[in-house]
């Protein structure tokens, strides 16, 4: 866990149940979901929502908006992404969407990888492969890869072309911006055309980047170790000690956080400290790249729950399934469903629970999330417990 300097010991301490609830209510969980700003609202509370290729009732970028408002419209999640210019897709905690505001605060990240020169890939001509790229962005407008002439040679899906090198490296350099997904393939455009003149011509150095990010970080985490305000952004824990003294975030202790359950070093955003975290939870499953759970040891000190992504696991050392997806309920993580689709039937592949109690809120989530996807049905493959089988499929009815 972190330690604090001296200069900045911690002048409050809060329990493991409060700097729970504060984490939730910092993403958006805990409280009234606000409805108005809708899903650009939780883009821009988050900061960053993950993308991931993983399509099972729905894919992750969508899940995101879905458990904190309910039922929004599938189409208007992805409108709300990507039209007007709101948000541009870049290296985050993984490939994230942004919002658009954020432009400036990468130019750290951007200019890293102007230095080292390189990313995963080299060009065998940069120059011209990178200016033949440009010229027909600014000919023709957004084009995905394919477009643009083919992203791989025809090999493993690593293997790419020169064309789809020297588009991506223009996006990791701020050339080029990633402005939606279309049939889940990146549509690139200038920068120039792209990112509102100001956010363009705004470029703050390193530590202020640094500073800001772990700034918002913060608050989106409600109260967090180092580590954790590291890994939101995947910043370095030294970046993060070097800004921490002027991120405007509070030094307090969090009971259980530490080593058996000794206090720990973290920092809380102020703003989460001036009143006591209530409201109404959210009954929801969650993604599994959701940022409340995307930081595994976050989630297991926080939760205690243990979770791990398995769907690159064999699927015969699979413990919950391919997609488990977390049952936040109470504001407590309580157990796992790992779904999937079957015409306008949602399957619950396998369903593990903490307690038979907890029925209500299981079946309450099942039948929301089969309902927003198209389902009328739900069906029950495999329970933990099935002699909990009866009554959940009475609720289920």
């Amino acid at each position: 866990m972190s330690t604090l300097p001296d200069s900045a010991a911690p002048a409050l301490t809060l329990r493991a149940d409060d700097a729970r609830r504060i984490a939730l209510r910092a993403q958006g969980l805990l409280g009234a979901p606000d409805r108005r700003a809708g899903v650009p609202g939780v883009l821009r509370h988050l900061g960053a929502v993950q993308l991931d290729t993983i399509s099972v009732l729905a894919r992750s970028h969508e899940l995101v908006p879905y458990a904190r408002l309910g039922a929004v419209g599938r189409e208007s999640v992805e409108a709300a992404y990507w039209s007007g210019g709101a948000s541009f897709e870049y290296w985050s905690h993984a490939a994230c969407i942004l919002p658009v505001e954020e432009w400036p605060l990468f130019s750290f990240r951007r200019r890293a990888y102007l230095a080292r020169g390189h990313r995963w890939h080299r060009m065998e001509d940069a120059d011209r492969s990178c200016a033949e790229v440009l010229a027909r962005l600014r000919a023709e407008g957004p084009l995905t890869a394919t477009e643009l002439g083919g992203a791989k040679k025809g090999g493993v899906w690593w293997d790419w072309s020169e064309t789809k090198i020297a588009v991506e490296w223009l996006l990791d350099t701020g050339q080029v911006v990633c402005t939606e997904r279309r049939g889940w393939k990146r549509v690139y455009d200038l920068a120039e055309r792209a990112v509102p003149a100001d956010l363009l011509a705004s470029d703050p150095d390193d530590a202020s980047c640094v500073r800001q990010l772990v700034r918002r970080s913060g608050a989106a985490l409600g109260v967090a170790t180092r580590k954790d305000l590291a890994d939101y952004h995947r910043l370095k824990t030294e970046q993060v000690g070097a800004a921490l003294a002027d991120s405007g975030l509070v030094p307090v202790l969090v009971e259980g956080w530490g080593r058996d359950g000794a206090p720990a070093a973290a920092w809380a955003d102020p703003a989460a400290l001036d009143t006591e975290p209530r409201g109404r939870h959210r009954t929801t499953l969650l993604s599994p790249f959701d940022s409340l759970v995307w930081d595994r040891a976050r989630t297991e000190r926080i939760f205690g729950l243990s979770h791990r992504l398995e769907a690159y696991t064999p699927k015969e050392k699979r413990l919950h399934g391919y997609f488990a997806m977390p049952l936040l309920a109470g504001g407590r993580l309580v157990g796992r469903v790992d779904p999937a689709r079957e015409k306008r039937t949602m399957i619950a592949r396998q369903i593990s629970l903490d307690s038979p109690a907890l029925l209500p809120a299981l079946a309450q989530a099942l039948r929301e999330a089969a309902a927003w996807v198209g389902c009328d049905s739900v069906r029950v493959e495999r329970l933990h417990d099935e002699a909990l089988r009866p009554a959940l499929e009475k609720l289920l009815s």
